[in-house]
């Protein structure tokens, strides 16, 4: 990456508050997404978590990294790999990079092809991009809980493993 690019970058990261993240996001788009993963996680046997991040931490927006690999790194240290079936699903929001990323553990993996996840990145996007925070993200999530459904569907009572409340970075 340019030096010019990597300092624009940096600085665009630096000079992201956490007022834009609150407007996209209000409390009541939040408590609506988290109703939203409950919901649906009654319907299926997958785990579904929504991080926004308002930007990278400087160091990592510095070192070129990508909101793929940032995704990968946060589905790690929120365990969104240890559950009990393989089937964490991360939406990854990065508000200062405008990008949108899931990942999805390896039992799911397996079964959903990129091009489908890449779908649900779209609905994100083309909302996001029209300022439509709350409804997008609502359609993506209900994506991602009728594919889950399909695929993983609810074999009747189980603990959920994940907290459903979307996380504010």
């Amino acid at each position: 990456m340019a030096l010019g690019h990597r300092l624009q970058r940096t600085l665009r990261h630096a000079r992201s508050g956490t007022a834009a993240a609150r407007r996209a996001f209000p409390p009541e788009t939040l408590h609506a997404i988290a109703d939203a993963i409950t919901a649906g996680e009654q319907t299926h046997r997958g785990e579904v978590r929504l991080i926004v991040e308002r930007a990278m931490p400087l160091d990592a927006a510095w070192g070129g990294m990508s909101a793929r690999q940032r995704a990968l790194s946060l589905f790690a240290d929120y365990g969104m790999w240890d559950t009990e079936e393989n089937c964490g699903v991360l939406l990854y929001v990065n508000l200062a990079d405008r990008k949108v990323e899931i990942v999805a553990d390896r039992g799911i993996d397996r079964k959903i092809d990129p091009a489908t996840w890449r779908g649900v990145c779209d609905t994100l996007t083309a909302g996001y991009a029209r300022g439509e925070f709350h409804d997008s993200t609502l359609a993506a999530i209900a994506q991602v809980n009728a594919l889950l459904h399909e695929h993983f569907p609810s074999n009747g009572a189980r603990p959920n493993e994940l907290p459903d409340d979307p996380v504010i970075l």
